[in-house]
């Protein structure tokens, strides 16, 4: 059984809402916002890649690509797919193996070089699922949980008031947990989680995002506000660069400290770790693929700290690979819900994942459990990318 093909399809889709609530006037696709320190995009970017052996069976990959999904293309379609094709799907780990150090006398130990390998991986995963017949939790090692806790993120609404509504249209379809993209100023940033515990009363699991926007000081102010009104964590405070400024806060905050959508390796992830720098870690499959986000447990697992996995503008093979593996995870914290993303990416799939009641349903079927429309990827696909 080898690998006959391999196949890109970066992605731009024009959603009905922008990502986080962004503006969608203005020209070119991208636009910046300076209170997260980030580009994003006025459309839903993101790379799936088809990886096909030669007796017919199938396997489909995701990078979380936000931003200029065709790079990720390029190095899959000049770099791995030479690699790839003619290898056994089984021969995985080796695969994965000369993947990495393919580029590593370049430095392209993170970034989009790893982006584009989680994609294969995911995608590899999924192939030998469908090979065997089994779905990828059991391929993991069996599901600790038969649905996944989740926590609705963002409220992308302009205004308190606002958020405060959205919270509780959540609330009412018994979504319970709420996290806030906040990073806006200490004071600005206690004043909205004060309004969203109020609306939504003491029942609620509240999460704060901060977009990396303060100094340890700020941060620490922030989190002994956040500790009265009784958040579950406090998620990228500060400049993730900053792993003793991590420690120091960590040790002074009684609000658990999150982190790691912008880690793509354990190795990236261990100076937080040995260092006492996290309580929870917050790996994105898209970023880290399904192999390395186990190895990145595993190291969580032996210093007693939970994985709460990252997901964002991810689609299907994304949302359907993190669930399987927070099903897989005996240290699973919570699972991030993005709803516009998830109806996106439902759009995408011939039958759709499940998430209701504050809850993930585990996809049934081999490998990730999902079965791409490809003729909707085609529509979508970014053909002057490679």
């Amino acid at each position: 059984m080898k690998i006959v093909d391999v196949q890109c399809f970066p992605l731009k889709i024009k959603p009905q809402q922008i990502y986080l609530g962004g503006d969608p006037d203005g020209g070119g696709d991208y636009y910046y916002r300076p209170e997260y320190r980030c580009v994003y995009s006025r459309k839903m970017e993101t790379c799936l890649v088809k990886i096909t052996c030669d007796d017919g069976h199938v396997g489909w990959g995701e990078a979380l690509a936000p931003v200029v999904p065709q790079v990720v293309a390029q190095l899959i379609t000049h770099l791995f797919k030479p690699l790839l094709l003619g290898a056994s799907p089984f021969s995985s780990n080796v695969l994965n193996t000369q993947m990495y150090n393919s580029m590593r006398d370049r430095g392209h130990t993170a970034g989009y070089h790893i982006d584009a390998l989680a994609a294969v991986d995911i995608a590899l995963w999924d192939l030998k699922g469908h090979i065997l017949g089994l779905p990828l939790h059991q391929l993991l090692g069996g599901s600790f949980r038969a649905q996944v806790p989740c926590y609705v993120s963002g409220l992308p609404r302009p205004t308190v008031e606002a958020r405060c509504e959205l919270a509780r249209q959540w609330q009412g379809k018994n979504f319970n947990a709420v996290k806030l993209a906040l990073g806006y100023g200490v004071d600005e940033d206690l004043e909205n989680v004060r309004a969203i515990r109020q609306a939504l009363g003491p029942q609620a699991t509240l999460f704060i995002d901060a977009h990396w926007n303060y100094s340890v000081h700020e941060a620490v102010r922030l989190a002994e506000g956040l500790k009265a009104c009784d958040v579950g964590f406090l998620e990228a405070p500060l400049l993730p660069e900053d792993v003793a400024g991590h420690r120091e806060l960590r040790r002074k905050s009684a609000v658990p400290v999150a982190l790691g959508e912008t880690e793509r390796t354990r190795y990236q992830f261990r100076p937080y770790i040995e260092q006492r720098a996290v309580d929870i870690l917050q790996p994105d499959v898209g970023r880290t693929g399904i192999t390395e986000l186990m190895h990145i447990a595993a190291l969580a697992e032996t210093w007693n700290l939970l994985v709460a996995p990252h997901l964002s503008v991810g689609l299907g093979p994304c949302i359907a690979a993190s669930i399987h593996v927070a099903a897989a995870l005996p240290n699973f914290f919570m699972l991030e819900f993005q709803p516009p993303v998830f109806d996106l990416a439902n759009s995408l799939l011939r039958q759709p994942l499940v998430c209701r009641d504050g809850h993930y349903a585990l996809p049934a079927g081999p490998g990730l459990g999902i079965d791409i429309n490809e003729e909707k990827v085609r529509e979508n696909h970014w053909s002057d990318a490679c």
